[in-house]
């Protein structure tokens, strides 16, 4: 699981959520995380951990088409 670049992971999560339509905190529930982690992830502070990527890839998938587009996008071996 190979992430194009770091600081565009984050773009993804934010495009991600907005997509969903969810608030930081409903983001952070689905992955079952903190509101916190999510905040410091769009605000640049910190990464998200391969666990949380691949938690993030297989909401990407269960997405459809949008999904894939944003997989091919952000993840280098994307589907």
């Amino acid at each position: 699981m190979s992430v194009t670049k770091p600081l565009e992971i984050l773009d993804l999560i934010r495009e991600l959520r907005q997509q969903l339509n969810l608030s930081q905190k409903q983001f952070a529930t689905r992955l079952g995380i903190s509101f916190k982690t999510v905040n410091r992830w769009e605000n640049r502070h910190t990464v998200p951990s391969r666990l949380a990527l691949k938690l993030i890839q297989e909401m990407l998938r269960k997405l459809g088409e949008t999904g894939k587009r944003l997989l091919s996008q952000y993840f280098a071996e994307a589907e």
